[in-house]
C-alpha cells in the first residue's frame, strides 16, 4: 500500500509536468476507485458533489463530515487525493491552520483553500485572505510531507469580475508559499494566458467554464491541472433521472 508521503510526491511530480493533465472529481469511494482503475494519476474531491450525496447544497457539509469523506476515499485508493477544503471551515487563519492539520491526518496529498467566506457569503479582504494562506503554509510546514496547498481566488466564481484583483491575489498567495494557484471561473484561453503569464506557480483551471477547448489548448495557454468540479456527479445524476423516468413512463423495469 502506497503511503501518504509517496502520494504527496506523486502529486508534486504531476504539478511539474510540462503538459496539462486532468484531475477528475469523484463523489464517493466507489467513483474514486473507478477513476483509479481507469488510469487517472490523481483525483480531487468536489465540495458540491459530496454535498449532493448527503442531500445538501454546496457549503452545507460539516468539517467532521468532510474529514470522514476524505479519509474513506484516501484509505480506499492508491493515488493522490487533493481536497476541495472550501474556506478551511473557518474565517480565522489560526483555525484554518488547525483544520488543515486535521485534514492531513486523513491521508490526503493536498487541499485547496478559497478566499471566500461560506459563513458570510463574501470574498475576504485582500490582507485577510493572504493571512489565511500564510497560516495554511505554516501549518503544512510542520507536517514533514510534501502536502500540496492550492490557493483559490474566488472573484470570478462569485460574480466579482475583477481579473486584475484575481491576479493580484494569486501573486500574493504564491508569495505566501502556496504551491498551486486556482481562479475558478476563467472562461477563455486569453484569460488563462494572462493569469499564467503573471504568476509563477502551476495553474489549475475549471473545465466547465471552458467548453470546447482541448486539453492541449489549455496547456498551451499555461494551465497545468484541469479539474471537472461536480460535472461527473451531475452527469451520473442526469442519467439516473433519465433512466428512472423512462421506466415510469414505459412500464418496463429495465434500463436500455
Amino acid at each position: 500500500m502506497i503511503d501518504q508521503s509517496e502520494k504527496c510526491k506523486v502529486l508534486v511530480t504531476l504539478h511539474a509536468e510540462p503538459n496539462a493533465w486532468i484531475i477528475p472529481n469523484p463523489w464517493d469511494v466507489g467513483s474514486a476507485k473507478d477513476l483509479e482503475k481507469l488510469g487517472f494519476k490523481a483525483i480531487a474531491t468536489s465540495s458540491a458533489a459530496f454535498a449532493y450525496t448527503l442531500g445538501r447544497d454546496d457549503g452545507e457539509v460539516t468539517l467532521e463530515e468532510k474529514l470522514a469523506h476524505c479519509e474513506a476515499i484516501s484509505n480506499n485508493t492508491t493515488i493522490p487525493l487533493s481536497v476541495d477544503f472550501e474556506d478551511g471551515f473557518s474565517n480565522e487563519p489560526a483555525e484554518v491552520a488547525k483544520n488543515i492539520q486535521r485534514l492531513a491526518e486523513t491521508g490526503v496529498a493536498g487541499c485547496s483553500i478559497e478566499d471566500f467566506s461560506r459563513q458570510e457569503s463574501r470574498v475576504f479582504d485582500f490582507n485577510h485572505a493572504v493571512e489565511r494562506i500564510q497560516a495554511a503554509v505554516e501549518a503544512i510546514a510542520d507536517l514533514n510531507i510534501q502536502f500540496q496547498l492550492m490557493a483559490r481566488a474566488e472573484n470570478l466564481l462569485r460574480k466579482h469580475a475583477d481579473l486584475d484583483d484575481t491576479i493580484k491575489r494569486l501573486q500574493a498567495f504564491a508569495e505566501a508559499g502556496a504551491h498551486v494557484l486556482y481562479a475558478p471561473g476563467l472562461s477563455s484561453v486569453e484569460q488563462i494566458k494572462l493569469v499564467a503569464d503573471n504568476t509563477n506557480r502551476p495553474l489549475n483551471v475549471l473545465a466547465p467554464f471552458l467548453p470546447g477547448i482541448s486539453v492541449q489548448a489549455l496547456s498551451d495557454a499555461g494551465a497545468t491541472r484541469i479539474s471537472l468540479g461536480g460535472v461527473l456527479q451531475q452527469y451520473s445524476r442526469s442519467k439516473f433521472i433519465s433512466a428512472t423516468k423512462e421506466m415510469m413512463s414505459s412500464g418496463q423495469a429495465n434500463v436500455q
